[in-house]
């Protein structure tokens, strides 16, 4: 029987409950994190958290009790024991009244794990058509208004791709619907910039400290020229792309990813909470 944290305590999964009241379904006023979890151990738990009480400022909610979510996430592991896991911490603005203004109930915790597959080396991805604002209110927040991203990914599979990327309103690379991308340069790994509207993704961050990944503004087009794409995220770790829309790149993974492939292995192997 899977068991979920919900408001304090471990819930059989029949018996875990949020209000149909609560801000984060009426209105998708919550922020969540998604941490690795392999073996009963957690991935950057640490870095998760503080960017999911970074989110929470972001959004203007209280700020969590880091303390109980790492409690509710040890809680969770432990009751549930994966090979791999899909650890997915959400925290909502609570009970509320509906419309857009907040009830005075306090935030909603629910802390779930489920079972995830080991990533393929190699993946497809397509653009499409709709764009990131980099100047809105939630970029740079990791929020639960995530249907943007649903329809995105849909289009992808539809395509035969298991990533949708985004450039923004300005025609820059930005994201994935759940993933960072890196594009290799004469050899060099780029990644887009904060500044695109891309969240400051976890796997992200140590990929560009690990292997020296430089902070570049890509125009949209640098995927028809680039010479490796790779893609980072909380369960893909580093991905090669073997085809961008109808290119293919049949190399993938080129020299350049599979070292990024190689060091983040090693490395995240050797310091779980980097």
């Amino acid at each position: 029987m899977t068991l979920i944290w919900v408001d304090g305590e471990l819930r059989d999964a029949d018996a875990a409950r949020v209000s149909v009241l609560d801000h984060g379904l009426t209105v998708g006023d919550g922020v969540f994190e998604t941490v690795k979890a392999a073996d009963g151990r957690t991935f950057a738990l640490t870095r998760h958290l503080e960017r999911l009480a970074a989110s929470a400022r972001g959004l203007g909610l209280p700020e969590p009790d880091l303390d109980e979510v790492r409690h509710a996430c040890a809680a969770v592991v432990e009751a549930n024991p994966v090979p791999l896991g899909r650890l997915r911490i959400t925290y909502t603005g609570g009970l509320s009244p509906l419309g857009s203004d907040r009830g005075d109930a306090g935030p909603t915790l629910v802390v779930a794990l489920g079972e995830a597959k080991p990533r393929p080396d190699t993946t497809a991805a397509v653009t499409v058509p709709w764009v990131r604002n980099e100047r809105g209110a939630l970029v740079g927040l990791k929020s639960t208004s995530y249907a943007e991203n649903v329809v995105a990914l849909a289009h992808a599979r539809r395509q035969g791709a298991s990533e949708a990327l985004f450039g923004n309103t300005v025609g820059q690379l930005c994201e994935g619907t759940g993933s960072n991308v890196f594009v290799v340069l004469d050899g060099e790994p780029h990644t887009p910039p904060l500044a695109s509207g891309c969240l400051a993704g976890i796997t992200r961050a140590l990929v560009a400290e690990w292997t020296g990944a430089q902070e570049t503004d890509l125009p949209m087009d640098v995927l028809e020229r680039a010479e490796e794409v790779f893609l980072t995220s909380t369960l893909r770790d580093v991905q090669a792309v073997h085809r961008i829309d109808g290119r293919e790149l049949p190399s993938a993974p080129g020299p350049v990813t599979a070292k990024a492939m190689r060091i983040f292995a090693e490395r995240s192997a050797a310091d779980i909470d980097p």
